[in-house]
């Protein structure tokens, strides 16, 4: 006598679900392997971001001075002040430690450093600060009014702070720097004490995507 072997409903609805669901990871398996590998930045990842999205700006020179200006290049910009004690100084050196390493690739490289203190920092002081580090990187003065925009617009901070004698202050400042790649999209924010190594990795990246 044959038997026939029926499949109870309840297992018949399983049994369909789970193929389903192999079928559906199949699927997705091919995709992903089809889709190009996204780049795995050390910095904060910023790519379609709607603020940072550039600068209309006076160099130390006097030449105004827009993102269109270093087309083909990886620019970092920094908010900073030339008499600051330890972090601008630091960030600016990693910037020209890192243009070496690039060798052939550092002039794919453009610094820019926007001084949040233009009441003291003349654009005589602005060329000399740069020249210790690298005479190709730009400093950019804007007027109080221009500095106030342009810090809305990169959502960074910055306040004057009495120093402790009569008429001295410093400045308080965001210590980080965006990096914009050789398109002129603002892509990633790099944290002040990431490291050289990390952001020339980033740097690299970002030039052999273009």
């Amino acid at each position: 006598m044959k038997t026939h072997l029926l499949m109870q409903p309840g297992r018949r609805r399983a049994f369909n679900t789970l193929a389903a669901l192999m079928a559906l990871s199949m699927s997705a398996g091919v995709l992903t392997g089809c889709a190009p590998d996204k780049p795995q930045f050390k910095s904060i990842d910023l790519t379609g971001a709607d603020y940072a999205q550039g600068f209309s700006l006076a160099d130390h020179n006097g030449q105004l001075r827009t993102l269109k200006d270093f087309a083909g290049k990886v620019v970092v910009v920094f908010f900073g002040f030339t008499q600051c004690p330890d972090v601008c100084p630091t960030s600016m050196a990693e910037l020209a430690e890192i243009k070496k390493q690039l060798g052939a690739d550092g002039d794919k490289l453009q610094a820019i450093f926007i001084t949040v203190d233009p009441e003291r920092d003349t654009p005589e002081m602005l060329k000399a600060y740069m020249g210790n580090f690298d005479p190709t990187f730009v400093a950019l003065r804007p007027t109080p009014e221009q500095l106030a925009q342009v810090a809305r617009d990169f959502k960074i901070y910055y306040k004057k702070v009495d120093g402790k004698t009569q008429g001295s202050y410093t400045m308080d400042h965001s210590a980080g720097s965006y990096i914009f790649d050789p398109q002129g999209r603002v892509r990633l924010y790099s944290r002040y004490g990431s490291g050289a190594e990390a952001l020339a990795s980033d740097i690299r990246l970002l030039i052999k995507s273009s």
